[in-house]
């Protein structure tokens, strides 16, 4: 264990104060070395707030680093911590005092807890977050612009608009649902290729599939677009990074990666001037919304299909 000096028992009187002398006190010795313990993260903070005073006496007693990144669920089904914080981040509990938001940024802390899971863990946040919790991300990862440091950095070498060896990436993606008509439903899950032309520029191309009818996605596809570095959304003038660009598809690409098809025209509505604008969440991960913004000068713009939750597959 560890062992103390005589000091420890010091003389009654040696603590009277001298206000012209330093007072001194009782110094010990460690013998064993202390583990340092990590931050607790969100759920075991609401968890120990409620056990308190129940768990955790005597030999009972549970330490941070005890627990496992995850805990197990009704039927077997496993729920990993990092996810539920960025879940529980994005929508806290009512009872839960929120912070101060001028003492920290909402998106600063967003990034390190998406920097925390996995690269091969990151596709569940498609599946754990809600829909509404996508369109809450778009919101707190627009206070990352209040930091200059924080404004330029990358969720992917690719898409950081510069030199990279890297020349094509694949996204996961899932909407928030809204407000697009049920009948556009099988738009909701779709996956993204990102690749770089033969003139250096940025392109991609919507890839749909699942329970897609192959019919639906031979109608609509390939869906090219361009891919530019934007500073704003042009109808709300909000804070992006990128803009992903349909227009009519026809993109003037000599060569394209090996299995894409040539481009076509595309059908209404992504060729009313269909926009997905784009921020940086954290690495591997973006949020996006998705303007129809119409050919004709005098049309008002209109959300396509809300907020897009964009997660690097590949």
């Amino acid at each position: 264990m560890f062992s103390l000096s005589r000091q420890i028992y010091p003389n009654p009187f040696q603590f009277i104060p001298n206000l012209n002398q330093t007072p001194s006190f009782p110094s010990f010795r460690l013998d064993f070395p202390l583990k340092p313990a990590p931050y607790p993260s969100i759920r075991q903070q609401i968890k120990a707030s409620s056990t308190r005073g129940i768990e955790g006496d005597g030999d009972n007693l549970s330490w941070p680093w005890d627990e496992k990144p995850y805990e197990i669920l009704g039927g077997g089904r496993i729920s990993y911590l990092d996810e539920q914080d960025i879940a529980c981040f994005l929508d806290p509990p009512k009872d839960l005092i929120p912070i101060d938001p001028d003492s920290y940024n909402p998106a600063a802390y967003l990034w390190k807890k998406l920097g925390d899971i996995p690269e091969e863990r990151r596709p569940r946040l498609l599946s754990t977050l809600e829909p509404r919790l996508i369109s809450r991300m778009w919101e707190i990862v627009g206070t990352r612009y209040q930091d200059a440091k924080l404004a330029k950095q990358s969720a992917s070498t690719l898409l950081h608009m510069g030199d990279s060896p890297i020349t094509q990436e694949r996204w996961a993606c899932r909407t928030s649902k809204g407000p697009l008509p049920i009948t556009w439903s099988w738009i909701n899950d779709f996956k993204q290729a990102i690749f770089r032309g033969n003139d250096g520029g940025l392109y991609g191309r919507m890839i749909f599939g699942g329970l897609i009818p192959a019919s639906v996605a031979n109608l609509y596809g390939p869906l090219y677009f361009t891919v530019r570095q934007v500073t704003e959304v042009m109808s709300t003038e909000q804070p992006c990074d990128l803009a992903y660009e349909f227009d009519d598809g026809l993109l003037d690409l000599h060569d394209f990666p090996e299995g894409f098809p040539k481009p076509e025209e595309h059908r209404w509505p992504f060729d009313d001037h269909l926009v997905i604008y784009v921020r940086h969440c954290g690495p591997g991960v973006l949020v996006g919304q998705a303007w129809q913004e119409g050919k004709d000068l005098d049309q008002v713009p209109k959300k396509f299909c809300g907020e897009i939750l964009m997660v690097k597959i590949s």
